[in-house]
This record gives structure tokens, C-alpha cells and sequence, in this order.
């Protein structure tokens, strides 16, 4: 299997729908290059993330930068996800490979891998996490050549692949964390989404928050944010859509909304397009999804996110993510070690590239060296996500 690997002798459309689908994607194009939320990561001269940034991400809930992973960069994320793909179960039921090898994935506790048929909405209309996906998309017919199922998922990423390893511990994107969230922040979780051209599934419009929502101390970053690292670059027919300013509402009403549009396609939302090498943003508290990807080009993302410390210390909270619990200083702490981790195997790649500095485990830098054993010592590390 290969992230690309798709014949596109017959395409798939949306059918009735897809005239105005395409003018649908025209208009939120053009909603979202007027939003002027995207540029590269710029600071101030004492070195803080440039206010402009913050402002944009604050009013609108996400923002794009621009050019942040070279080419050489994507291609190390594109060569480590195509050999995991070839190490993956053959199908959902099994534990060998298309080599007939044990799977990858197999003799983990955690779940890694997600797969759905082709253009289909795995999570809208059902109780799946948590029931925050409530409405249903629409779900184009695939062609006859699509394959039964297809794996678009794939969490605890961190494990299967040094280069978003690498990402993870990226300079400029933990300094964009520490201005957001504090010098304190804490994980999230990481994830791969794979959507391929005439398979790849759409994600019903939700927000991510499933605790907090009635805390006297809830605010407009409560619930953190997700990075997202384009290796082929997100369209309007294959990307993430978010409605600008909704982090700021609190919990929505999502399937009134969508009943009163009358279709998935709401009226105010707006794509977040990127060039390879983009990374874009997105307040996990707003409001987004993306629709099946009928297009013909693969989208490819390396996502992670990041709390407040404050958010997730003390509470209790999982069942999505990662199983109930509470989280305690040992817990947090635990699961940070994939930061440092992360920074040193940037370091070990990028030796001139000066390395961000995670303030909760400076003092003990040198346990977290990455070598052969935290590769071993990080096996099913994402049992230890931070869900809120």
C-alpha cells in the first residue's frame, strides 16, 4: 500500500450534488484568502510570536503558516509513512502484512489504525466519540475500482515514524505552542489523516471539547489546539473547513446548524488551504469537519496537539482518546516525554538548527535522549494521551 496508490481511471463525484458542491468550494476559497490569517511564523524583536499572528488566530480560530518544512523534510515524512504502509494489517480483521509478516501494529495494546469505506462518514449520526460528530455528511458513491475499506487514521504516529517525530519537536511550531498555551503546555495527542483521492472519508463537523464546557473558567483556548502539517499541500475539496470565530461560542447546537442549512455545506465556513511544507492551526474548541474527498489529490497530514497545563491537571476526563482517568502530575509529566524526546531527534537531524528548550523537563534533559531505546521505551505511548 502506498499513501498515493490510487487509480483514477474513473472519477467519483457528488453526484446531483456536485455542481453546487463546486461552487461551494469557489466561495469558501475565496471567504478564506480574505481572511488574511496566513503567513510565515514571524516574532518580535524580544523573540515573543508576532502579535499580528496571535490576534488573527484569536479572532478566527485558526491560522496557516506558511513554508515551514522544507521539501527534503516532506519527503522524510513521505518515505517513513509509505514504509508503514507497507507493514500494515491487510485488512481490519487481520494480523499479517501483504508480506504475510505480523503486522506493524501488532501486540499493541492502544488502537492505532482507523478504516472506513471509501468516502464514506464513519463518525457523523453516531455515538462514536463521545456523539460529538451529530450529523451526518454526505456520502458520495465510490467507483467500482475503490477498495472495500481503506485506513485513514492513524493515531500514536509518533511510534511508527522518526520524520513527524522530528516535526513534533520543531522549533518554531513548540515556540507558536508556548506563546498560545504557556511555557507549561502540555500534549495532546498525534495523529496521521489520510484522504485519498475518490476514498478518502469526511470527518462530520464537530468540536473537539468534551469537558469544560460549563467551567466558570472556560475561555476561548480551554481545550487547546491541533497542529496540522501538509506533505502535499489541503484544498477546499480535500482540507480541513472551519467556521471563523465559533471557538468563542462555547458548545453549538452543530445539528441545528446543519438543519437549518439545510446541508453540510455551511454557509460560513471556509477551507484552510496550504502549500506543502504548510502547517496549519486550529482552536480545537471551533467548529470543523471535512467533506469526502472526491478530488485528485491526496491529502496527507501530520497532526498533534497541545493543552494548557491548567486544562488537563487535575481532571478527569479520557474515553476517546485514550481510556478514563485523572490526570495527575506523573501522568502529565509521562506523557511530555515525548517532547524532549522529540527535540533531541530534531537535533540529532538538524545539528545547526537551534533547538526549542521545554521548560517542565529542562532540568532533566539528558534522560530523554532518543536512541534505540526510547524507541522501545515509546511503544504504545499513546495509552497516555491527554483527552479533554
Amino acid at each position: 500500500m502506498k499513501v498515493q496508490a490510487v487509480s483514477n481511471d474513473v472519477k467519483a463525484t457528488y453526484g446531483e450534488q456536485q455542481s453546487e458542491m463546486e461552487r461551494y468550494l469557489v466561495e469558501g476559497e475565496k471567504r478564506a484568502l480574505a481572511l488574511g490569517n496566513r503567513g510565515p511564523i514571524r516574532y518580535n524583536k524580544n523573540g515573543s510570536l508576532h502579535e499580528d499572528i496571535l490576534e488573527s488566530y484569536w479572532e478566527t480560530g485558526f491560522y496557516v503558516f506558511t513554508d515551514v518544512l522544507d521539501k527534503k523534510e516532506l519527503l522524510d515524512i513521505e518515505k517513513d509513512v509509505n514504509d508503514f504502509l507497507e507493514c500494515v494489517p491487510i485488512s481490519e480483521e487481520s494480523i499479517l502484512d501483504q508480506n504475510g509478516n505480523r503486522a506493524i501494529t501488532s501486540g499493541l495494546r492502544a488502537r492505532n489504525l482507523f478504516w472506513a469505506t471509501p468516502l464514506s462518514d464513519p463518525f457523523g449520526g453516531t455515538d462514536i466519540a463521545g456523539g460529538r460528530h451529530p450529523a451526518k455528511m454526505f456520502e458520495p458513491t465510490p467507483t467500482e475500482n475503490a477498495p472495500e475499506k481503506d485506513i485513514y487514521l492513524i493515531l500514536g504516529s509518533l511510534q511508527f515514524s522518526e520524520a513527524c517525530l522530528r516535526v513534533y519537536g520543531h522549533p518554531d511550531l513548540l515556540r507558536v505552542a508556548e506563546a498560545i498555551n504557556g511555557k507549561d503546555f502540555t500534549p495532546f495527542n498525534e495523529a496521521l489523516f489520510i484522504k485519498r483521492p475518490g476514498i478518502g472519508a469526511s470527518v462530520a463537523w464537530h468540536q473537539d471539547g468534551l469537558t469544560h464546557w460549563d467551567s466558570p473558567r472556560w475561555d476561548y483556548g480551554t481545550h487547546g489546539f491541533n497542529f496540522m502539517a501538509q506533505v502535499y499541500g489541503s484544498t477546499a475539496a480535500n482540507g480541513l473547513w472551519v467556521v471563523p470565530g465559533t471557538h468563542k461560542l462555547g458548545k453549538l447546537d452543530i445539528k441545528k446548524l446543519v438543519s437549518e442549512a439545510g446541508t453540510d455545506r455551511l454557509p460560513e465556513a471556509v477551507p484552510m488551504l496550504c502549500a506543502p511544507g504548510d502547517v496549519g492551526i486550529t482552536n480545537r474548541q471551533a467548529l470543523h469537519g471535512s467533506f469526502a474527498n472526491v478530488s485528485e489529490n491526496t491529502r496527507l497530514t501530520v497532526n498533534f496537539g497541545f493543552h494548557r497545563r491548567e486544562s488537563v491537571l487535575g481532571v478527569t476526563a479520557g474515553g476517546v482518546h485514550n481510556a478514563r482517568a485523572t490526570y495527575d502530575e506523573k501522568r502529565i509529566k509521562e506523557r511530555s516525554r515525548l517532547i524532549p524526546y522529540a527535540i533531541d531527534a530534531r537535533r540529532q537531524k538538524y545539528p545547526n538548527e537551534s533547538s526549542y528548550i521545554y521548560a517542565p523537563l529542562a532540568d532533566e534533559e539528558d534522560k530523554y535522549r532518543w536512541n534505540a531505546q526510547a524507541k522501545v521505551n515509546i511503544r504504545d505511548y499513546n495509552l497516555q494521551d491527554l483527552s479533554i
